[in-house]
Formats: C-alpha cells, structure tokens, sequence
C-alpha cells in the first residue's frame, strides 16, 4: 500500500480521536443530561481545554478535506514519490503536535505545527501542479 494512503489512514484515525476527545471534554463541562439531551437551547462555546480541543478538532476538519483529495489524486494520477510521503508524515505529524500545543494552550507552537503540516499538505498537492 502506498505511503501516502497509510497516512491517510492514520490521518483518519487522528481525526477520530479528536473528535472523541473534544466530545468528552464538552461532556464533562456540560454534563452527560446535556450529551443525552436533544440541545436545542443555545449555549455559548465551551470553555477552557474543552473550548481548546473542539476547536483544534473544528481547524482539522478544515484541512483534512483538502489533504484527502490531494493524496488520493496523487496515488490514482501515479504521481508519488519521496515528496508526496514526506508531506503525508509531516500533515500527520503536524496535526498529532498542534492538536496537543492547542489543547494545552500553547500558541506559537501551535501556529509552528499547524504551518509544518501545511507544508505537508503542499508537498502532496505539488506533483499534481507541476505537471
């Protein structure tokens, strides 16, 4: 199997435990009535790490589309290779860092993981470009 789809794989599982993660953050300040509950009445955002982990789970739904296409495109067009896998481990591995500097609230190493894992996405996106 290719590099480029494995982390992809991976990049799914990622995803999975950032939304069970934020979910149970949300429960745990909100209550398991409000988890069970249809949640009709408004609310404002959560706060704190629970407020923290649903965003960095929100920005990861704004790349993962994206980075999908790309990977999928690369490995059907035939076009992988050294660049396209050393961007799947660094989109990876740039999301796994800025899930966890966002969740504990570490700023510019957050905007340092989420700028190496948009490298990542470019170097799969790249072959496809240059033709």
């Amino acid at each position: 199997m290719a590099v480029e789809l494995q982390y992809l794989a991976w990049s799914v599982v990622l995803g999975l435990a950032l939304l069970l993660w934020a979910a149970a953050l949300v429960t745990r300040q909100r209550g398991v009535a409000w988890n069970a509950g249809n949640r009709e009445e408004p609310l404002a955002p959560p706060a704190g790490m629970a407020g923290r982990a649903d965003r960095a789970f929100r920005n990861f739904l704004e790349t993962f589309p994206l980075l999908a296409a790309a990977a999928v495109a690369v490995v059907v067009a035939g076009r992988t290779g050294e660049g396209t896998a050393l961007g799947m481990q660094l989109y990876f591995w740039g999301r796994v860092a800025h899930a966890g500097f966002y969740v504990a609230g570490i700023r510019y190493l957050r905007s340092l993981a989420w700028v190496v894992s948009m490298a990542g996405l470019l170097l799969v996106l790249w072959p496809l470009l240059a033709g």
